[in-house]
C-alpha cells in the first residue's frame, strides 16, 4: 500500500505542477503524436490510462496514440520531426541517430532485449547453428530484423544464410503453424500465447541467453521538440513515468484503459503479456537508480554493439542519444 500511495502522491503532484504553469505546458494544450513501435498492446496500457486519466490533459497536453510498423520506422519519424515522440527499440534508435535522426531517449521501458526467435521443435531446429538455410518470417521494421546481424555473429553463422519473409505481427504465429516459414521473431511480452498454441513442440531462444541484451523499447523524443519545449517533455516523461509505476501496483484499470480504446484484445492474454513486461523491466537500475532510467556503462556497450556491427554514417557522443533527466528517481521498479 505504500508503494501506491507514493505513486498516488506523485501523479498528484504532476498534476498540480502542470496545472501552475501558466502560460506554458498546462495552460496551452500542446498537442503532441506518439508513434507506437508497433500495434497497442498490454506494453503501451500505462499510455491509454494515464490518458483515459486526464493525467495527460491535465498538464496540458493534448496526446494522439498512432499504431507504429516497427522500431525502425518510428525511429525515422522521430527522428525526421514528422511525430513528436515515439516508442522505438533502443539499438534500432541508436542506428537511425547514426544515420542522421535527429532523436532522445527520455525512458527506458524494457531494460533488457525482449527480443527472441522462435520455431517448432518439429521441424528439425534445435538451436542457431540450424537456422542456415531456412526462413525467418517477421516485418520489414523488425528490430530483430535490423539486429539481425549482431546476433548471426554472435551466434557464429553466416547473416546471408537465412532468407527473410515479410509476415505481419498478426501473421507470425499462422506463418509458422501453416510452416510457410521456419522461425518468426517476436517480443517475449507474447511468449505465453505461443506456448499454449504450440505446448512441448515450442522451441525459444532469448536474445539475451546468448550475451546479446541491449536496452529495448524506450520513449524517443525530436531533438527540436527537447530543445524547443523541455517543460512539454518533462511532463510527458513523468506521467509515462509514473504510469508505469500504478500499473506495475494494478494493471486491471490499465488493462481496462486500453481495451476500451484498442479493438480486438483479448484480456486474459494482455495481462500474460504484462507479467512478460515486468521482467523485461527489471534490472538492477530500474530497482535502486529509478524506474524507466538508464546505465550509462550499458548505454555505452550498446553505442559500442551498434558501431562495431553497423557502423555509423554520423559518428556521436553516445551521451547525446539519453537523457535521465526528466525521470523522478524516487520512483522504483519492486525488486520482485
Amino acid at each position: 500500500m505504500a508503494g501506491r500511495n507514493t505513486v498516488g502522491r506523485g501523479l498528484a503532484g504532476v498534476a498540480v505542477a502542470a496545472a501552475l504553469l501558466a502560460p506554458g505546458v498546462a495552460a496551452a494544450k500542446d498537442r503532441i503524436n506518439l508513434v507506437l513501435n508497433w500495434v497497442p498492446t498490454a506494453d503501451h496500457s500505462p499510455y491509454y490510462y494515464a490518458k483515459e486519466q486526464g493525467w495527460y490533459e491535465q498538464a496540458g497536453i493534448e496526446l494522439t496514440i498512432e499504431s507504429g510498423k516497427g522500431s525502425g520506422v518510428s525511429a525515422q519519424r522521430v527522428g525526421a520531426g514528422t511525430s513528436d515522440m515515439g516508442i522505438a527499440d533502443m539499438a534500432t534508435a541508436l542506428l537511425a541517430k547514426g544515420k542522421g535522426a535527429n532523436l532522445v531517449a527520455v525512458m527506458a521501458v524494457y531494460a533488457n532485449s525482449p527480443q527472441g526467435f522462435y520455431w517448432l521443435k518439429s521441424s528439425g531446429i534445435t538451436g542457431p547453428k540450424d537456422f542456415p538455410g531456412r526462413k525467418i518470417g517477421n516485418p520489414p521494421g523488425d528490430a530483430s530484423r535490423v539486429m539481425w546481424p549482431a546476433f548471426a555473429k554472435q551466434a557464429g553463422i553466416d547473416p546471408n544464410s537465412v532468407s527473410f519473409v515479410n509476415v505481419s505481427p498478426q501473421a507470425k504465429v499462422p506463418s509458422l503453424k501453416s510452416k510457410a516459414i521456419d522461425i518468426t521473431s517476436d517480443f517475449y511480452n507474447e511468449h505465453d500465447l505461443k506456448v499454449r498454441e504450440f505446448g512441448d513442440d515450442l522451441g525459444f531462444l532469448p536474445w539475451r541467453s546468448i550475451g546479446i541484451n541491449p536496452y529495448g523499447n524506450a520513449i524517443i523524443v525530436n531533438g527540436d521538440v527537447l530543445a524547443k519545449k523541455p517543460e512539454l517533455v518533462k511532463a510527458f516523461t513523468e506521467i509515462s513515468q509514473k504510469a508505469f509505476a500504478a500499473c506495475v501496483q494494478d494493471v486491471a484499470p490499465c488493462l481496462k484503459a486500453l481495451l476500451a480504446s484498442v479493438s480486438g484484445l483479448d484480456e486474459p492474454n494482455q495481462r500474460d503479456q504484462w507479467n512478460r513486461i515486468k521482467e523485461l523491466m527489471r534490472d538492477p537500475t530500474t530497482t535502486s537508480a529509478g524506474l524507466g532510467m538508464f546505465d550509462a556503462a550499458r548505454m555505452k556497450a550498446d553505442f559500442e554493439m551498434v558501431k562495431t556491427y553497423f557502423g555509423l554514417e554520423q559518428p556521436f557522443d553516445v551521451g547525446t542519444a539519453y537523457t535521465n533527466r526528466f525521470l523522478d528517481p524516487s520512483i522504483k521498479m519492486p525488486a520482485q
